[in-house]
This record gives C-alpha cells, sequence and structure tokens, in this order.
C-alpha cells in the first residue's frame, strides 16, 4: 500500500510518525507562538528606530513599570502588544459585518486585554455577541491568541458578572450542554421529535428561553452510534500497527449515527482497529457561551480516556471539524491537564488522517458513483485547521461525482449562535452569501463537513446535506 498527503506525491505509509507528522504541521503555529511570547522583543511605531535621547539628557535609568495585567498562569501580553494597527481581524469577523453594535475581535481580545489594569474594568457586556468561529485566528498576519482571549473574557464575564438566574444565562446553559439534554432525549427519541417540532412547545421555548422557534430540531436517532457499536460487537478489525481512537462527538452519536458508522467502515477497510473509547462533549458550545468549568470538566475525561489510547498506540481522530480543532488548540489553550499536550499533537479529522497516511487517490481512481453533484461549503473550523479545499480535491477526479466549492463565507449558524432568537436575524444574514451560492451551483445537495453548518444550509436552502465520510463510504466500502 502506499501513502499520499495530497494525491500527487507518494511515499511509503508510515502510521507510526503520526506525533512528527503533528509537529511539522504545528510548526508554523509554534514559531508564531515563539513570537508573541519573546518577551526580548520590542515594536517601535511604523518600524522607525527609536531616536537616541542626547547625551546631556536626564532619565531614570530603572522606571516603575505598569504592570497591565493581573498575575496568573495565562499572560497575554505579548500577544495583545503585536496588535496595534492592523484591523486584520474586524474585517474577516462575519459577526462584526452584519452587527452595527458589535465592536469586533480588535476589542474584544487585545484592547479588553489592554484596558483590564489591575482588574478595575469589567469585561464588555459585547463579548457575548462573539460566535466563536474564530475567523479573526486565521486573519491575524501576527498570530495574536485573539480567540484564546475571547474565550477567557467570555468565561470571566459569565462567571463574574452574569447573573445564574437570568434568562440569557439558562439558556446558554441548555444549550452549552447539549450533550445532556440529547441523552434525555436519546432515550425516548419518537416523543423527543415530536415534542421538540410541536407549535406551541416552540413557542414556548422561545417566550420563556429565548430558543428561537424559527429553526427546526434536528431529529434524534433511534439508536445511537454507541448503541449500534455495542449491539455490532466493537470492532472488526484488529490491527495492533494501524490503530485510531475514535471522537465521534455528541452529534454523532445522537442525532447522526450514519456519519459514525460510514466513519468505521471506512478506516476499516483500510485495515484500521477504530477504538471508541468513553468520551464527554469536546466542550465546543461550551467555550463559545462562556462555560469553562463545565468545558474543562468534559475535557479532564476527554483527555484521560484518549491519553489512554495513545497509550496502546492509537492515534486519535474526529469526524467533525470542531471537535478536532477543539482538541488540537483551544484545550492547550485554556487547560493544564497531564496528557493534554499528547492528545493535541496526536489529534486529527479523519479525512485528514486518510489521506496523510493512506493513498485516497489511488483507491478511488476506479470508484464510480451515481451521478451526484454537490455545492461544498467549508466550515470555519475546518480552515482555521488548513483543510477547507480537501474535500473538494479529493472527490473532484472520481467518475459520477460533481462538487463545487460554494465560497468561503460563513455560513452564519456556529454551534449555538444561530439557536439564539436574538441572533437569528443576524445568522440568516451572514448565511445569505453561501445560500445563493449554493442555488447557483450545480446540483441540489449539499455536503459539508460540521453538521450545525449543514443545518444551515439545509435550512436557507432545503437540500439534502451529506458528510464526506458517507460519499467516501458510497465509493469504496463494498
Amino acid at each position: 500500500m502506499t501513502a499520499t498527503d495530497d494525491g500527487d506525491r507518494t511515499t511509503e505509509p508510515n502510521r507510526t510518525n503520526s506525533r512528527d507528522q503533528a509537529t511539522e504541521r504545528d510548526r508554523t503555529a509554534e514559531e508564531g507562538k515563539q513570537r508573541r511570547t519573546d518577551g526580548e522583543r520590542r515594536v517601535t511605531d511604523g518600524g522607525v528606530a527609536a531616536a537616541s535621547a542626547p547625551e546631556s539628557a536626564e532619565y531614570d535609568t530603572d522606571p516603575e513599570l505598569t504592570d497591565v495585567f493581573e498575575e496568573g498562569d495565562l499572560d497575554l501580553r505579548a500577544g495583545a502588544d503585536d496588535c496595534y494597527k492592523c484591523t486584520a481581524c474586524d474585517t474577516s469577523c462575519p459577526v462584526a459585518e452584519v452587527d452595527e453594535e458589535f465592536p469586533g475581535p480588535k476589542f474584544q481580545g487585545p484592547e479588553q486585554w489592554r484596558l483590564k489594569r489591575k482588574g478595575d474594568a469589567d469585561i464588555d457586556d459585547s463579548v457575548m455577541s462573539c460566535s466563536n468561529c474564530m475567523r479573526c485566528d486565521s486573519a491575524c498576519p501576527s498570530s495574536v491568541p485573539l480567540s484564546q482571549m475571547h474565550n477567557e473574557a467570555r468565561g470571566e464575564y459569565v462567571s463574574e458578572q452574569m447573573s445564574a438566574l437570568s434568562r440569557e444565562y439558562v439558556r446558554n446553559r441548555i444549550l452549552a450542554n447539549y450533550r445532556t439534554s440529547a441523552a434525555v432525549a436519546s432515550a425516548v427519541p419518537r416523543l423527543a421529535n415530536f415534542a421538540m417540532n410541536f407549535g406551541p412547545a416552540r413557542w414556548a421555548m422561545e417566550k420563556l428561553l429565548g430558543v428561537t422557534a424559527e429553526r427546526d430540531f434536528p431529529e434524534f436517532a433511534s439508536q445511537t452510534f454507541r448503541e449500534w457499536w455495542r449491539e455490532r460487537g466493537g470492532a472488526r478489525v484488529e490491527n495492533p500497527e494501524k490503530r485510531v481512537a475514535y471522537f465521534h462527538g455528541c452529534y454523532a452519536n445522537y442525532n447522526t449515527p450514519e456519519v459514525a458508522k460510514a466513519m468505521v467502515r471506512v478506516f476499516e477497510q483500510f485495515g484500521y482497529e477504530v477504538l471508541v473509547p468513553p468520551q464527554g462533549c469536546s466542550g465546543t458550545p461550551m467555550f463559545a457561551n462562556g462555560m469553562l468549568d463545565d468545558a474543562r470538566r468534559h475535557a479532564e475525561t476527554n483527555v484521560e480516556h484518549l491519553a489512554a489510547a495513545l497509550a496502546d498506540g492509537a492515534d486519535v481522530i474526529a469526524s467533525c471539524t470542531s471537535c478536532s480543532l477543539s482538541l488540537r488548540q483551544e484545550y492547550p489553550e485554556l487547560f493544564d491537564i497531564d496528557g493534554i499536550e499528547d492528545v493535541s499533537d496526536n489529534a486529527f479529522e479523519a479525512l485528514e488522517y486518510l489521506r496523510i497516511h493512506e493513498d485516497l487517490r489511488g483507491a478511488l481512481a476506479d470508484a464510480e458513483l451515481d451521478g451526484e453533484s454537490f455545492g461544498y461549503h467549508g466550515p470555519c473550523h475546518a480552515r482555521n485547521q488548513g483543510l477547507h479545499r480537501q474535500v473538494v480535491e479529493l472527490f473532484r477526479d472520481v467518475d459520477g461525482v460533481e462538487i463545487e466549492d460554494v465560497g468561503d463565507s460563513c455560513s452564519g449558524i456556529s454551534g449555538t449562535y444561530g439557536w439564539k432568537e436574538e441572533k437569528y436575524d443576524k445568522s440568516m444574514k451572514i448565511g445569505e452569501e453561501m445560500f445563493d451560492h449554493m442555488r447557483h451551483a450545480e446540483g441540489d445537495a449539499g455536503i459539508t463537513e460540521c453538521p450545525t453548518c449543514a443545518m444551515q444550509m439545509e435550512h436557507g436552502t432545503g437540500y439534502e446535506i451529506r458528510h464526506p465520510l458517507e460519499l467516501l463510504e458510497d465509493a469504496l466500502v463494498e
């Protein structure tokens, strides 16, 4: 078997080098981090050398410097200092484009950090209007840790300034902890599917909690992925040389188990032993709503079990790009948990992992599908990992498949953001460009790796939306 990372360059497969592959993948990000944490760095306005003081001038050789930030484990001053006149993040922010009252990621991050001298300034409540799409991270030319600042600010705002009895807090807590409500609903899926989309119930949720009644709630599967996995008897392939630990996330378990099943079958087709360790939520909706204590509890569970799988020779894979980004970036940025760096360094999106370790183009060379045509949307959290072109590149030469990238705009839903009554219209306005491009694309179906982007695509166009792993299963698994 040969292995390729882009279908054009072939090398010998070496699954055991995953740590090296991950290190190389993150080298540029690490260099950026070093630049912003280098205490020796000095910046002058416009790059002009500072004028020398006259020899006769008297000045204090040991000035008393202002301590701008509270001392603690997290020191983001270097990142804040890198951000001065540039506004690249603001111009890339989809929320700032449609919400005139939202000051943008630059204010939410570096400017608020500067304002918090000795804790005298409160976090501005506009931080709760950030959708956590994290496009600002990709836009920043100086590797300023913008989303990390936003997450920290939201967490502080929620814990110190938001009343736990407020309507917004209760609503956000329910949305952020989707896994809890999904577990309850999945015990009685037919009743839950009827009740959640019953008109009076949706009206009541909007009036009482502020959850928009404009969207149809996603259906819960009659059998969860983990139930299917147990009934199946677990892995059908045993191979200690090729082993992956699947982080399926909440949505693939409770709502779209067909995606998780496709992942298992495709990886087994390539000879992988699939492990499905115990796990909680990735924490993505909790980060977006400032529920960092909740996110940490889930992170501790996930790191414990995923680190154990790594010790058994497995790499970590996820079928949702928000889950893989959370494991890779947000976990090590926000939490200090034993084993967290190892999990981060060895976490991959599922399709990305196969492209690194297997000759997917070769495997698809003789594949033929039944004349399917898709409009592909690259999720923001895929873009942040450099993965937003892989689906188009992989399937564009497969016989019987037409696939068209519908542009680089945000879908607008951003997880829980588009489910909030006061954010719904903004969410749809952000998604207008994507909707329009989908309508003008060939075919009447969509494809994306992100489950909430899929909700928005279907909601805005009425098209059926599929996951790339399902298409890969159709092409490769007999």
